[in-house]
């Protein structure tokens, strides 16, 4: 895109409910753009005309750019008008913008990827790169925790990932139901239950950020170095460039700096509700 505060026009080509309050939004491009080409972690502004933007993670499988997944929470009027396309409607959307998850520099390394709510969908294109490279990684680790079993995401998919020999996965909610018969507590509970390498493993985390937080101390713990922990930081962002200034987190930019940062890059200011 030649000019980021320009969107692109965008068809939807499929609508699909994940959870009460959650869905997948599949686009195809328009006016001749013939791929979709972005790194995992990384997000897009989508348009909703007459209505307007909001920024959204990209949760489908970087080799597959034909067409762009967005993997959405109903959270305000630009979601909820997301909500409501149909097969057929147009969006705008400007992108991609962002840093990305450190899949190649977690090559020969044991991958620890936690995810909270609604983070597995950031994540998820660094697990579709993961296990298309497989033999490229050591142990790779997927803990995944939500509030209840009706906010657990990807359903099929994660089954299909837990049947595999090669991936390790762990699901968790914090509160059950009658018919949930899998693990109740905090996604890091699972700590003590997994082995890696620390200081030859490379931690992928998203979710809330009190989540977040526990998951740093459980990971210093272990001895994990700071600097082979990377967090998704999704909070604030208007713009996607860095021009308004409304993510800003101490001297970083969300949208710019972030995502994706490297944990010691923003220690001395996550977690800290004023800035």
């Amino acid at each position: 895109m030649n000019e980021p505060m320009q969107p692109e026009l965008a068809k939807v080509i499929r609508t699909q409910s994940d959870t009460y309050d959650t869905f997948t939004l599949t686009l195809a491009a328009e006016n001749g753009r013939d791929k979709f080409s972005f790194a995992a972690g990384q997000f897009n502004m989508l348009y909703v005309f007459g209505v307007g933007e909001v920024p959204i993670s990209i949760s489908g499988d970087p080799a597959k750019t034909k067409k762009i997944i967005h993997t959405i929470r109903k959270v305000g009027a630009v979601t909820q008008a997301l909500g409501k396309l149909k097969s057929g409607d147009k969006v705008g959307i400007r992108g991609p913008f962002g840093t990305n998850w450190p899949t190649e520099e977690a090559r020969s390394k044991d991958v620890l990827i936690i995810a909270g709510g609604i983070g597995l969908a950031p994540l998820r294109p660094a697990i579709y790169h993961l296990l298309r490279y497989r033999n490229l990684y050591n142990k790779v680790i997927l803990l995944y925790g939500a509030r209840s079993p009706a906010d657990l995401l990807y359903h099929e998919e994660v089954q299909q990932w837990r049947g595999r020999f090669d991936f390790d996965v762990e699901v968790t909610v914090d509160r059950g139901d009658e018919q949930w018969h899998g693990h109740v507590g905090v996604v890091t509970t699972f700590f003590p239950k997994i082995t890696f390498l620390p200081e030859n493993t490379m931690v992928m985390v998203c979710g809330p950020e009190i989540m977040m937080r526990f998951t740093i101390i459980e990971l210093q713990k272990r001895e994990v170095p700071d600097a082979n922990i990377y967090l998704s930081m999704e909070r604030n962002m208007k713009c996607g460039i860095g021009f308004c200034g409304h993510c800003q987190c101490g001297p970083v930019f969300i949208c710019k700096d972030g995502p994706v940062f490297n944990y010691p890059k923003i220690k001395p200011f996550f977690g800290k509700r004023e800035l």
